[in-house]
């Protein structure tokens, strides 16, 4: 029988330590395709050796383990950082340019500064520190698992709080996905100010309910 897969591991960021980079940050984002709400961002440095076991993809985890993990990784995390781009940016700019200025401002926003990044995707961010873009860095990179982590919880936080000044959409269940219940809820009611006018399916109640 083969064995399963590894998950993520700290091999990267101890490789990147070996040549002289101490404060190597994963960063990711989560809620790309999303209808409605923000794209959100986090950052995270981790200390070698790191003492809390099960940090992996956030897409991989429940909800309660993420919660957990996520409080974990803001006590013990060298430097963490979370940032978001709202719908109006990324109605402006488009998703992929939205997703790039959010993980920008993570970054900016850490404390101590990084001397290097490890970026999920196949983007690097506008910024004049080294570093890489790693594909399927989530699964790959520790750091990149840690920021997959917070980024999950607070925007999963952040649709929750949503779902309670506009109920309709079922923010709390679906997070802003484009499942049946949220496709119906836009037939029925319109778009919400957090919807996203740029996609398709939102662009589209728009025009139905006369909307600029």
């Amino acid at each position: 029988m083969a064995a399963a897969p590894a998950g993520p591991s700290p091999a990267r960021e101890r490789s990147l330590a070996g040549s002289g980079h101490r404060l190597v940050a994963g960063v990711d984002e989560v809620g790309r395709g999303c209808l409605a709400g923000p794209v959100v961002a986090a950052a995270v440095v981790l200390p070698d050796p790191w003492p809390v076991a099960g940090v992996n993809d956030s897409k991989k985890l429940d909800p309660a383990k993420r919660r957990v993990l996520a409080a974990a990784i803001k006590k013990e995390a060298t430097a963490w950082a979370v940032a978001s781009a709202t719908p109006e940016e990324i109605d402006r700019i488009n998703i992929h340019r939205a997703s790039l200025l959010a993980m920008r401002r993570a970054v900016n926003a850490l404390a101590p500064s990084p001397d290097y990044l490890l970026v999920d995707g196949r983007f690097i961010l506008e910024l004049s520190l080294p570093q890489e873009a790693v594909v399927g860095g989530d699964a790959k990179c520790l750091s990149v698992a840690a920021a997959s982590i917070l980024a999950k919880v607070e925007r999963d936080a952040l649709m929750r709080a949503l779902h309670w000044i506009w109920p309709h959409y079922n923010f709390a269940g679906n997070k802003g996905y484009g499942t049946k219940d949220h496709q119906a809820a836009l037939r029925a009611h319109g778009p919400c100010p957090v919807h996203r006018r740029s996609y398709a399916p939102v662009a589209q109640r728009c025009l139905d309910f006369g909307l600029d």
